[in-house]
């Protein structure tokens, strides 16, 4: 006989969970998890915290790259920025990607009291100088228009 008989191979434990298997691919899923996930979710609760934070006068940036100040807050998704003098888009929210800067929160002074005329101590003003006017202005230009020639 040429050919000789195949006999099948006794089969596995087959029911058996094997978490060796799937080891790899839980390794996997912490990796992305740590690397990928966990920091996109941060940046989006920051920016989350950063559009909700918007005020008035503050100096923005938009998602297309124009820079502009907030003029007025319009509702909870759109604010008013003015992008030059007398010019002011609506610009939805979530499109602002950064503020530049904030601006100084007011603060409240007391009001010192004048002294009365009697109290106050005498200052003696020293007499103006007149001093020479060019010395003030900084010097003319020699031209005006493109590479400091005149246009014509």
């Amino acid at each position: 006989m040429l050919i000789s008989p195949a006999y099948a191979q006794a089969a596995g434990g087959g029911g058996a969970f094997d978490i060796a298997a799937f080891l790899p691919l839980i390794l996997i899923f912490a990796v992305f998890y740590f690397l990928l996930i966990r920091p996109q979710q941060k940046k989006v609760k920051q920016h989350r915290e950063l559009v909700s934070n918007l005020r008035r006068n503050d100096r923005v940036v938009t998602a297309g790259g124009i820079i502009g100040t907030v003029s007025k807050v319009v509702n909870d998704a759109e604010v008013q920025v003015e992008i030059a003098e007398g010019v002011r888009v609506r610009v939805v929210r979530s499109q602002i990607i950064e503020v530049l800067a904030k601006p100084a929160p007011a603060t409240r002074t007391k009001k010192e009291p004048e002294p009365d005329e009697e109290t106050a101590p005498e200052v003696d003003e020293p007499a103006e100088t007149v001093e020479d006017a060019s010395a003030e202005q900084p010097p003319a230009k020699k031209g005006s228009g493109l590479f400091g020639r005149k246009g014509g």
